[in-house]
């Protein structure tokens, strides 16, 4: 008897009908049900705590959070899952969120550490459920998803935190307070630079199928995503590969999509802005009070309706706001296609010289990632993904200085509480701090309510990737 397969019409209107589901309806849709609240715990009390997605970063947020009962693991791959199961033998081990979700009712908080095109589907369900929720950056893989989080986190009343772990760190904090005091004065140009991608991105789909490992759920794993072949090892140049034969006679790379590439693939992931960009311009989002921008603009090397490309420019134009003047934030990331591997980049897409000159006689080069805000009295840079360290530059100032032994920034009061978890890294505090907050304590500092903020400026330069052409933004 011959397998019944969609066609792929088909297949694509069954997800996208339960993912929109998923997001539209949840656990309390139904007539009669109250809305479910989450638990009410003492600073002494024990979360129960359910993670989706337990290997790679989902690992290390899992050990942030050992402090509490991890009672659920959830993976669509048992055999990637085997280290985190072996580390917390009391947890019931699950490879559907949603079934973990359905029989673990004594669960008060769920962290999502998932590719990014399943995390709203699974952070709203949890919320909708009563359930604090820790969610991997970027928060969501589209707008519509980022507004839809921050309402429902508002709405159940629910402790949330976005895992951009540097808004743990102190130095990031500081700077903030100096900018906003106007220590280097009116900030009207902002340049962020990556050296992500650090996978390979601008190649199209490869041909053919290769079998799924036993020990991988391809459907659960695809989820609301439009349903592929499952593939492992792709060609690394066009010509290797032919439909008709379908193997290389050349170089091959090995996971096409698994367990890190997905990242630079328009389906499951947000390219190389939607991996860093939440981390990198964390920093003068918060200082400069962004909001929403206006006008955004994208340059890029080539891009198809698979994978990002391999070397991006985008512009942001942000408005006067709260007194501020307006804004010109520029990104970039990437570089030109290596000759021996044309979907790996050699990380020289920079700003422009005459921008950098003064980072470059700090540090002797230009470093492969950054984060400059010029102003009317002076410059901060910060060479740090997390703008844990910065430095300072006034007018009247020969070079950068770094701001902790700078007069004028000592001199500036702190206005910004910090993080309280003092003594461990920033990532642990980060995640301690939520857990605080799931107990009654303050919101963390990157909730959900500013978070969703800063993802929909960095998915807008997605969009504008994927158009290829100028969008005019109407945020509210």
């Amino acid at each position: 008897m011959s397998k019944h397969i969609s066609s792929p019409l088909s297949e694509i209107s069954r997800r996208q009908f339960l993912y929109y589901s998923a997001l539209a309806a949840g656990a309390t849709a139904l007539t009669g049900y109250a809305q479910p609240k989450p638990r009410l715990l003492s600073a002494n009390d024990k979360l129960n705590i359910g993670v989706v997605g337990v290997t790679g970063k989902g690992s290390s947020d899992t050990t942030c959070c050992a402090s509490e009962n991890i009672i659920a693991l959830c993976d669509v791959d048992e055999k990637a899952a085997a280290g985190p199961r072996q580390k917390y033998p009391k947890a019931t081990f699950y490879k559907d969120f949603r079934k973990m979700l359905e029989k673990e009712t004594s669960l008060d908080a769920v962290v999502v550490s998932t590719p990014d095109h399943l995390h709203a589907t699974i952070a709203s369900m949890a919320i909708r459920m009563g359930k604090h929720v820790y969610c991997q950056k970027p928060l969501t893989q589209t707008i519509y998803e980022a507004r839809l989080l921050r309402q429902l986190a508002k709405e159940y009343n629910v402790a949330t935190q976005m895992g951009n772990q540097g808004s743990a760190e102190n130095g990031l904090r500081r700077a903030v307070e100096v900018v906003q005091a106007g220590f280097i004065g009116p900030v009207r140009q902002v340049y962020v630079w990556s050296n992500r991608p650090i996978w390979p991105q601008g190649m199209d789909r490869p041909a053919g199928e290769d079998p799924v490992p036993a020990n991988l759920d391809w459907d659960l794993w695809l989820g609301p995503a439009p349903w592929r072949p499952f593939k492992f090892e792709r060609a690394e140049s066009a010509e290797a590969e032919t439909p008709s034969k379908g193997k290389s006679k050349g170089k091959t790379r090995r996971g096409v999509y698994l367990p890190f590439n997905w990242r630079g693939w328009q389906d499951f992931g947000t390219g190389a802005l939607g991996d860093m960009a939440c981390h990198t311009v964390n920093m003068p989002f918060r200082a400069l009070k962004l909001g929403y921008p206006v006008e955004v603009e994208a340059e890029c090397s080539g891009i198809n309706k698979e994978t990002y490309p391999l070397k991006s420019k985008i512009r942001f134009e942000f408005p006067a706001r709260d007194g501020q003047p307006p804004v010109t934030f520029w990104w970039f990331d990437g570089g030109n296609a290596k000759a021996d591997s044309p979907y790996r980049h050699d990380g020289n897409n920079k700003p422009p010289k005459e921008v950098t000159a003064d980072v470059e006689a700090l540090m002797d080069k230009i470093p492969g990632s950054g984060c400059l805000l010029l102003g009317d009295k002076g410059t901060l840079f910060s060479p740090s993904d997390y703008g844990a360290q910065f430095f300072v530059k006034l007018k009247d100032e020969k070079e950068f200085v770094d701001s902790n032994v700078h007069e004028g920034v000592k001199a500036i009061a702190q206005a910004i509480p910090r993080n309280t978890f003092q003594g461990a890294s920033a990532d642990v505090r980060h995640h301690l701090e939520w857990i605080a907050a799931c107990k009654g304590g303050k919101p963390g500092y990157s909730n959900f309510d500013i978070a969703a903020y800063l993802t929909e400026i960095i998915l807008l330069g997605c969009v504008a990737l994927r158009v290829g052409k100028k969008l005019e933004w109407d945020g509210p």
